[in-house]
């Protein structure tokens, strides 16, 4: 398997992504990933049988072609790495608890400790509110608000 460079008209990487996993899905081509980063416009990546991988792209609308020299994965670890995204949250928010023993609870945010990355929380079904402090790692901010 090698991954090889998609050469894709700026701004359309989304779409051409889109209609070559429709196209994998179709044909029994050996396609492993096909994926592009967002801060690098017009191309995209895919990974698969380097014969697959051309015949794939040959003739699809907003490819501009494919750049022979296979890729490393090295060269693309900067691409696949997620970074955390800080999220801020503040007094009032309502939050879901995503770990712990209140997993899948909604609750309000009371109190933020922003030195030790904890806030005191409220559980909004709870017959009794009782405060808890729980890391912010577990809330995920409901994305309703």
């Amino acid at each position: 398997m090698t991954i090889l460079t998609v050469r894709t008209t700026r701004g359309r990487e989304k779409t051409v992504v889109n209609a070559l996993e429709a196209q994998v899905e179709n044909k029994a081509l050996e396609i492993q990933a096909v994926f592009y980063p967002q801060d690098l416009k017009g191309y995209i990546f895919v990974e698969g049988v380097e014969g697959d991988v051309k015949d794939l792209v040959q003739n699809m609308r907003h490819v501009r072609g494919v750049i022979d020299k296979p890729v490393d994965i090295e060269e693309l670890e900067k691409f696949l790495s997620e970074e955390p995204r800080e999220i801020k949250l503040e007094i009032g928010d309502t939050v879901e608890v995503t770990g712990g023993p209140f997993e899948g609870e909604e609750a309000k945010i009371e109190r933020i400790d922003d030195a030790n990355r904890e806030a005191t929380i409220e559980l909004l079904e709870a017959a009794v509110p009782i405060p808890v402090t729980i890391s912010v790692d577990l809330l995920r901010k409901r994305s309703d608000e």
